[in-house]
């Protein structure tokens, strides 16, 4: 699909996200000209980072997102208006997918967490097996 980007691992993602390449091999990579490039950067589609000297610093990153709004405005025919919007929806959608990830993470330790203290109640209770199953119930009669 068109939105879809391959997730890589932290340090994948680190690299991917430093700022590396000069506006004009930015444009040589994707086949924008570099005032387009200055165009998306002043409508807020891309952000490069600037160096001390202020020259504008592209990361991997900022090229698939340059790609990706070639795809938007050239084959789905998506104006740059709308290309925004897709993108803020994409990061958003983004933000959410690692909230829930971090809720299911936590989710996960608190019933791995309930699991191992049924297990050790089971061991204990199995031990003895004249013993009442809780402490607080006594034996049938």
């Amino acid at each position: 699909m068109v939105f879809d980007s391959d997730d890589g691992d932290r340090t994948g993602d680190d690299l991917r996200s430093r700022p590396a390449y000069f506006i004009g091999v930015v444009a040589e990579i994707t086949e924008v000209h570099p005032q387009t490039l200055r165009h998306y950067e002043r409508i807020g589609l891309v952000k490069p980072s600037r160096s001390p000297g202020n020259v504008r610093m592209f990361s991997q990153e900022d090229i698939e997102r340059v790609h990706l709004i070639q795809r938007l405005t050239s084959e789905l025919g998506v104006n740059l208006a709308g290309v925004e919007v897709v993108l803020n929806m994409r990061e958003s959608h983004r933000r959410q997918a690692a909230e829930h990830e971090r809720a299911l993470h936590d989710v996960t330790k608190r019933y791995e967490a309930e699991i191992a203290r049924l297990r050790n109640a089971l061991r204990r209770a199995t031990r003895d097996p004249g013993a009442p199953p809780y402490r607080n119930r006594r034996p049938p009669r």
